[in-house]
């Protein structure tokens, strides 16, 4: 049975790396007992814990080490009376894991809200229009742009050269179905689009559905932003990281979050001069 320990811990300097001095009490209780204390009947006999290792064994009240550094932090208890404390390693290794994440996950948001942004058409023909259009090939949906060649031959009309010609049918289906409001010219051989002009209501549209998807975006952003807190918090419970640790991570994470805000802000703007332009 793994033997308690307690929770106080003295940093006593010497010459080598600090020791950790760490009393430990049986099911008994009792007091901390110093390692240069005569023992007592009800105490297990008390080891000094080098900062120099990271496990600690206990067998009849002698400590045996293995030589990795530690953190006085993270300290947790395991079977067979193995204390374990996380390293700076350790600890640092977790940080960046949820760093990276983070990045990671709000650079493909910043992707995604563009990609929205190209399918909603302005006044000239761009391939990218057609980018979430799905079209159901052999009984599985695909990605428009995966089974077919599209271009612009002028700033008004797109042309959808399908690498399968037994596919058109499904292509024409698919772009009538979508929300493009753009009828399909079939000829047999490749699919011509025409773009009708903007009204103004259409534009002001839009540019509504478009503040709606930037809005998304920052939804999207903010719920980044509480899973990472909640990690650090994580971290701060197990004892690996300090309240103060927590702070300055929090405040460069809310630095990080707005500096991504602004990117939305800035492709949003774009995007509404493009559908307000006459």
């Amino acid at each position: 049975m793994a033997t308690p320990f307690s929770p106080a811990t003295t940093l006593k300097p010497k010459q080598n790396p600090l020791q950790l001095l760490l009393s430990f009490r049986d099911s008994s209780g009792g007091g901390p007992v110093c390692a240069k204390c005569r023992p007592r009947p009800s105490r297990v006999n008390v080891c000094s814990w080098s900062s120099a290792a990271s496990y600690v064994g206990l067998q009849d009240g002698t400590a045996k080490f293995s030589g990795k550094p530690i953190l006085t932090k993270g300290l947790s208890q395991r079977r067979g009376g193995i204390v374990r404390a996380a390293t700076i390693e350790e600890i640092e290794a977790e940080k960046s894991l949820i760093e990276k994440d983070v990045k990671e996950r709000m650079e493909k948001t910043i992707e995604t809200v563009r990609t929205n942004f190209n399918s909603i058409r302005t006044g000239r023909a761009n391939p990218a229009m057609l980018d979430k259009i799905e079209v159901e090939y052999y009984g599985t949906p695909v990605s428009l742009k995966s089974i077919a060649q599209i271009s612009t031959p002028d700033a008004s009309s797109l042309l959808v050269q399908p690498y399968d010609k037994s596919s058109l049918k499904a292509i024409e289906k698919a772009i009538v179905s979508s929300d493009l409001g753009m009828t399909p010219n079939n000829d047999g051989e490749v699919i011509r689009l025409t773009l009708p002009q903007l009204t103004s209501e259409r534009r002001k549209e839009l540019s509504k559905v478009v503040a709606k998807q930037a809005e998304e975006g920052k939804v999207a952003l903010r719920n980044i932003r509480r899973d990472a807190l909640k990690a650090y918090e994580k971290l701060e419970k197990e004892k690996k990281l300090s309240e103060d640790n927590v702070k300055d991570l929090s405040s460069d994470l809310q630095k990080l979050t707005d500096e991504y805000m602004k990117k939305i802000d800035t492709v949003f703007k774009q995007k509404e001069k493009e559908l307000l332009k006459v």
